[in-house]
Parts: structure tokens; sequence; C-alpha cells
């Protein structure tokens, strides 16, 4: 059984954000923190008051987590970065809102007294009998404090209030993963409803002091208990009047954020379920009866369609039965009453899968097939514009000698690069029937065949159908935005973005095999029409050749879950390797240099080049850790260390820098996930460097010692490339089907009402059908088995339950 916590984030839009550049806008980009830990940067978007970003991430993280923080910043490329403002989710908001949270929220100010993070390790007692009673406090550590100086780290010393005395500790100077080991102590007040307040400070020599979180007890609750232990979590300073009035005035996001707390079971335990679902779309569609499937379609609601889809998906790819099921809901949706011309547009459960379907398995094939052709548009920047309404007219030519083009001119030149990239990009299609993997061939050639045998009269149907998916809902969204579907790093700028935006027009009207219905709606696309039509006749043609039955067999046999062997590269990049002392591969001639690294399901390895000859290689079960390394180690915040055993059985450290924050959690998360499953990952590490004779963060001088902080080894970022997990998309399924138990029993003698309509009223003591009834008794054993697995709760500290 396993503990699990996965944070789903869509970053949509922002609006009416504050003028920050001289330009008269803003280069806003977002920063988002899980307790304070950056872990995503979105793209930046130049020049506006009203991004959008559309971006969306799920991160796996630590089931202890308590907020999630989105800082909205405006990009400066001569100084330091401005932070807008920020909007704090805290867990419990999420718990409240089961479903998600989905909406405006206003950006509020940035107050440095609130900007705390880390946890201090205290010991709290009651010493003496009555009459003579003291309260003592040992401060012992302190670990991942906030970073107040311009050296990356911070000066704490801690201070603590009780009964109107004062008492403070030593400053250590340069750490925020400080050990004091001191102990103070009070004459306990009678009767002891005083607090004790436990405050931590940055010393500054010239200035103020920054605060950097506290903990208050209630003493007299403690008095109960004696003593307490523990690590507590620093808070901010909320005695401090709010201040409301710029609250608004900063702008607002809109986010969709949800959190998921899952314990998953042993994978034996869902089997029965897993089997049912199997049996199921084996079994197929029956004249007569009602599906269990189409139960599922009707009873999920819209808001929760493209989630239950990917489980869907994704299980059966993982069982094999990915084709069946495609063509059980291809079956299912041509049963129903329906227009060739119209089908598959709906957001019905057979869409969302198939949507889903080639997200899952094709987006290789996808980047290679549109990579070429976005680059270019990204590259060369052609202005590019078909409306009238919308044409810039420009000066053209040199000085002495310019004119102002006219705006036919304009069109032609924009009709004219248009052109060149859809025909490089049909070119691309037309070629990669091959390349394209076996598994989503197969599901195109039934949907071919069942298409082709739903409109026997409607020929042109059947290719309509497939380009439904494969343009409409695959090729242009990726066109129009690249970033969103990892085919760039950064959101295209106006000019660029506009021109992807007419380029997935054309594959849209491509798709549609009908450019004359678009013309309708947008006669000034007119010019493309006999591009278009070249376009739609290649497009029929690369379709014959998709769907075609040769080399069929040979397909098949590959027509499970596409992943490669265990060599199958998981990530790859250049990265700088910083000199340290140590022995092993990365740390001799290695050191100081950028090498391309590459990571296997055996091995990261490194060389010169991707092509290079391979300098040396760690395996997979020597690597104990991956975690960041502190800004003030190498004055950059985009470094990781891989702690690893070389040969000899040494423990040793390779420090290797990033170009930017989203590159540093990508490594990190590919490195914990193909390490998850090594016996002896560390379960502490140093977040600093060992120099001179000391570890930089915490100061302690036993190099082979126990790491200050705790390792983030749950912490990841989910992507399309992750190996299936079947036990975590039954355990999705379980949770869905468990909340539609009474909806199911409804909707199925609703729709067998509907079938049985000339038999007369149905019997009271009519049986549900077997199916429907086995799923029941499934669910209802899964939830026994959750009820078993809970462990009793423990109870909860008696200090923790006293901090205010």
């Amino acid at each position: 059984m396993a503990r699990r916590s996965a944070l789903s984030i869509r970053i949509v839009e922002g609006r009416n954000l504050p003028v920050k550049d001289i330009t008269g806008s803003s280069d806003p980009y977002c920063i988002v923190k899980i307790d304070d830990e950056a872990i995503i940067r979105t793209a930046t978007v130049w020049k506006t008051l009203s991004p959008f970003w559309g971006e969306e991430y799920e991160v796996q993280l630590q089931p202890s987590f308590h907020s999630i923080s989105i800082y909205v910043m405006d990009e400066d490329a001569l100084s330091r970065d401005d932070v807008i403002g920020k909007v704090c989710i805290t867990r419990d908001m999420l718990v409240e809102h089961p479903k998600g949270y989905s909406g405006w929220m206003s950006l509020s100010e940035v107050d440095p007294d609130e900007e705390v993070q880390g946890e201090i390790h205290l010991r709290v007692e009651v010493l003496g009998s009555q009459g003579s009673r003291r309260l003592r406090c040992s401060m012992l550590e302190a670990r991942d404090l906030a970073r107040k100086d311009r050296n990356g780290a911070s000066d704490p010393f801690v201070r603590l209030r009780y009964n109107g005395k004062t008492q403070e500790s030593t400053v250590v100077k340069k750490s925020c993963y400080p050990r004091w080991n001191e102990t103070f102590e009070f004459e306990l007040a009678e009767p002891a409803g005083e607090k004790l307040c436990v405050e931590v400070w940055d010393w500054d020599l010239v200035g103020r002091n920054d605060f950097l979180g506290k903990v208050v007890f209630s003493v007299q609750g403690l008095e109960a208990a004696g003593q307490e232990e523990g690590w507590f979590r620093l808070r901010p300073d909320k005695s401090k009047p709010m201040e409301n009035e710029r609250r608004g005035s900063l702008g607002s996001l809109q986010l969709q954020v949800r959190l998921r707390d899952e314990t998953v079971l042993p994978s034996h335990c869902y089997q029965p379920l897993v089997q049912l679902l199997c049996q199921e779309v084996k079994s197929g569609r029956q004249d007569g009866q009602v599906h269990l499937v189409t139960l599922l379609d009707e009873t999920t609601t819209a808001e929760c369609r493209q989630e239950v889809a990917i489980n869907l998906v994704k299980l059966f790819l993982g069982q094999g039965l990915v084709k069946e099921f495609l063509d059980l809901l291809f079956e299912l949706e041509l049963a129903k009453p329906c227009e060739p011309n119209t089908l598959f547009r709906s957001n019905s459960l057979a869409s969302k899968s198939m949507e889903s379907f080639l997200k899952v398995t094709g987006m290789p094939y996808l980047h290679s097939v549109l990579g070429p052709t976005i680059a270019r548009v990204f590259e060369e920047k052609k202005y590019v514009e078909l409306d009238p309404g919308k044409v810039e007219i420009k000066d053209v030519g040199c000085s002495g000698l310019h004119r102002v083009q006219t705006e036919g001119e304009v069109i032609e030149q924009g009709r004219q690069h248009l052109q060149s990239y859809l025909g490089e990009l049909l070119d691309a299609i037309a070629r990669s029937a091959p390349a394209c993997p076996p598994v989503i061939r197969s599901a195109f050639r039934q949907l071919f065949q069942r298409v082709g045998e739903r409109f026997p009269q409607h020929q042109h149907a059947k290719f309509v159908a497939v380009t439904s998916f494969l343009c409409l809902r695959f090729f242009s969204p990726a066109v129009m935005t690249p970033k969103l579907f990892q085919l760039r790093e950064t959101h295209a700028d106006a000019r660029t973005s506009r021109t992807l935006l007419l380029l997935a027009k054309a594959i849209q009207m491509v798709g549609n095999m009908e450019p004359a219905a678009g013309r309708a709606k947008e006669t000034w696309l007119s010019p493309l029409l006999p591009a278009l039509q070249q376009g739609i006749a290649r497009m029929k043609d690369f379709i014959t050749r998709l769907v075609g039955t040769e080399e069929q067999k040979g397909e098949e046999e590959g027509e499970g879950w596409p992943l490669g062997p265990p060599t199958a590269v998981v990530k790859e990049g250049l990265l700088f390797v910083h000199k340290t002392r140590g022995k092993g591969p990365l740390l001799g001639a290695a050191a100081g240099k950028k090498l391309h690294f590459c990571l296997t399901g055996e091995s990261l390895s490194f060389g010169k080049s991707p092509s290079a000859e391979r300098l040396g290689a760690i395996a997979l079960s020597d690597i104990l850790a991956a975690e960041k390394v502190e800004e003030k180690s190498f004055g950059s915040s985009h470094v990781m260390q891989v702690v690893y055993t070389d040969t000899g059985g040494q423990q040793e450290t390779a420090y290797l820098q990033c170009k930017c924050v989203n590159e540093l959690n990508q490594w990190l998360s590919a490195l914990r996930k193909v390490c998850g499953n090594n016996p002896r990952v560390l379960r502490s590490y140093h977040p600093g460097v060992f120099r001179g004779d000391k570890w930089s963060c915490c100061h302690q001088r036993d190099r082979t010692g126990l790491g200050c902080d705790r390792t983030r080894h749950g912490v990841t970022l989910q992507d399309w490339s992750d190996p299936l997990d079947p036990t975590v998309e039954a355990q999705r399924l379980f949770h869905h089907l468990q909340g539609l138990r009474g909806a199911l029993r409804e909707k199925y003698w609703e729709l067998q009402e509907l079938e049985d309509a000339q038999n007369g009223p149905r019997r009271e003591d009519a049986p549900l059908p077997e199916g429907l009834s086995q799923l029941f008794r499934v669910l209802g054993d899964l939830e026994n088995c959750h009820h078993q697995a809970q462990p009793p709760k423990p109870p909860a500290p008696v200090l923790l339950q006293l901090q205010t």
C-alpha cells in the first residue's frame, strides 16, 4: 500500500496586471512553489497586461505538503525581475474542494514577513514542583530557512519571548541549516496563561533584522504533557494588521487546481476490477443490451470525462486491449443516431478517449512531423496576414527609394508564406505514414472500417472520421499552441502566434475536407483555396496509406504500450560539471566542463557530444539521491547533485548545473523516477558542498555524516512519456466508479426502458444485468479493502496541538 498526493494545476491566464515597463506594459511569467520550493516556471508572455499561458502540470508531492503559491513576475533583461504579486492556496483549501478549485483569484502583495519557510527542531518541557517550576526550551537545529542575504543564505538566531522576558541564542553565520544546541529557561508564571513565542531572525549588521518565522505554544496546555520534542513548521507573523487596499489592484489569475490524495492498494486488490473491465471490452457490443461503457459515458460529467478517458486508455494499453476498447467505443458511438458530417465532433467518451490515446502514444510522432515546420515559423518571424481588416501597411525598400506596400501586396506576400508553411507541413504528413506508431495505425484502420460500414453511401465520411481526430484534435491544436505540446520552450510572440493560428486554420480546413465550407465563414481565406484543394487530395492519399492493410501482421505485433527497450533514452542534454573534491567518473577529467548527459533505463552516461564516445557512466542502482543545491554553493540556483557510489563502494557527489529552473526540475524528476525502486536511496542529504573542513549548509565537520535536510524522492513532474502505472489507473477508476453507483443504476433502468418500450412496463423485481451487479460487488470489496488498509490515526503530539 502506498500513499500518494498528486496536484494538477493549470495556469490559464491573467488580467489587469500592473504596468512594470517603460513601454506601458509588462512581460509576465509565473513561478509555482510548493512549500516555498520553486517547481515550475511558465514561459514569459511579452508586452501584455492580460497574458494567456494555458500551461498544465501534474506534480507528485510529499503527502505532508502545506501550500502551493503562484508568483507572477515581470521579466527584466537589465535588472532583477520584479514581483507583481502572488496567489497562495493551502492544502486545507484544496481538501475542501475534492473536485478541484477553478476560477479567478486576486493577486496579493508579497509581504517579506510572510515569506517564511522551513522548520525548527525544539524540545520544550516543564520542570520542578509546585511553587518553583521552570519552563525550559532547547533549540536544537533548523532546516530550509528562507534566504535573506545576497550571498544566498541567512545568519539565523532564535529569540524567545515569555511572560514579558526575552532571551536570544547565538548567531549562526551563513547558514539556512543552523545548529544551535542551546537551552534557555524561564520562571513559570502562575497561573501559566502566557504563551511561549519562539521566533527565528536573520541577523544583519546594517539595517533591521529580517523575520524568518515563528512558533507559538500554549504553556497552559503543555503542563499536562510535561515534555514534547519535534520538528515544527515556522509560521508567518499574523499579528500585523492586514492591508487590503491593494488587493485586486494587482490583477488576478485564472487557475484550475486539484489535489488527489490517493491510497493505492497492492496491485492484486484491483485485479477483479481490471478483469471485469477487460471482459466487458472483449464481449463487445450486443444488440438489445445496455453496455457498461455506455453507462459510464452517460453518467460521467463533462468536467471529469477527459480524466476518465485517459485513465481507461492507459489501463487498456497496459492490458494490451486498447485496440478492442477503442473499437467498442466507435461501435457504440456509431450505433447512436448520427450524421456522417458531424461524427465524433462532440466531447463524448469516444472522442475524449481517442484524443487521449493520441497524446499518450503519439507525441514523439507529432514532434517528428510538426517540429521542423514549427521551428521554421519561429525562426523566420514572417509577417503573415490574409484578413484585410487586420492588415498593417508598412514602408518597404531602402532609404530614399522606399514606398508603401498596397493591401493586396501584403496579402499576396502573406499567402505565399502561409502556402509555403502549409506545403512543407503536408509534405511531412504525407511521408509520415510508415513512421506512425503501429498502435495508432491500427486504431485508425478500425475507425475507417467501422465508419465505412455504417455509412456505405457516404464513403467520404470515413476519411473525415480519421481527420476529425488526427487534424482537428491533434495536429491543429499543436500548431496553434506548440508550447502546450512541448514543441517549443516559449510561447510565440504576437506575429508568430498569428502565423501559427492561420496555419492551424488551414490544417483544420484540410481536415474538414470541404474548403468551401470554411470560406463561407471567412471569405478572406479564399486565396488559399487551390492549396487547400491540393492538400485535401494529399490528405486522402495519406489516410489511405495510413490505414492500409500492408504489413498489418507485423504492425499488430507491436500494438501494445509503445515503450522502447530498457535502454530507451529517458532524458538527455548538456550540463555543466562543477569541480569539487572527490573521485569518481564525474569528478576527474570531466569536472569544469559542459558535457552531454544521457539518462536511460540502465544508467546515467556522459560524453563530449551526443555522437561522441561515452566518457563514463553511473549505473542507476548506484544512484542514491538526486537533489537541489543551495544557490550560495556555486552562485547559481539551478544546480543539482547526484549522490552515487563509485566502483570502490565510496559515496561521491557530482554537482551538475542546468540552464533554468524547469530543466533542473525535469532532470531531478527523471532521475527520481528511474531510481525509484533503488532500496539504497538516502533519506537525508546536504544541500550545500563540503569545502575546507565543513559543509557550507550546516557547518558540520563530518564529511560522511547524516545530511541536514530530508530528501525529496516523492516530488516529481508527471509527463506524457512516463511509463504506465496500471495500479494507479485502476485506483482512480475505482474512485470514480465508487461515486457513480447510484447514477449507474438509475441510468441503466432509464436506458433499458427505452429499449423495452414495446414490451410493456418493467417489473419492480427485475434484476440488474450480471455485468453491472458484478461491478457493484467488486466496488464493495475494494471499499472494504481500503477500510481495512487504513491504519488508525495516531494521536497528534501534544505540542503540535498547542500551536496557535
